[in-house]
């Protein structure tokens, strides 16, 4: 269920609001009958932990090295590409 508070109300009842959260309800703030916030659950993390996977998986060592001359030719045509893997 969704209770309504104005402003005064959510600041002078603001632990009792957090315990109704903490309990799954959500609250919605308004100031003169407009809601301007919502007090709803934490909902934690994305889980994303950078690294976790490390020394489980691999990438090959040409990933993501030039593509092959087909694959130039589709983009670029027949004329010479941008990028060669010859520095001269």
């Amino acid at each position: 269920m969704t209770e309504i508070v104005n402003i005064h109300d959510a600041k002078t009842q603001l632990s009792r609001l957090l315990q109704r959260v903490e309990g799954g309800e959500r609250v919605v703030i308004a100031r003169a009958g407009k809601p301007i916030a919502d007090l709803v659950p934490h909902q934690g993390g994305n889980g994303l932990q950078f690294g976790a996977l490390q020394g489980q998986i691999w990438v090959a060592t040409d990933a993501f090295s030039w593509p092959n001359d087909e694959i130039d030719a589709m983009f670029y045509g027949a004329a010479t590409p941008l990028h060669t893997d010859d520095p001269s």
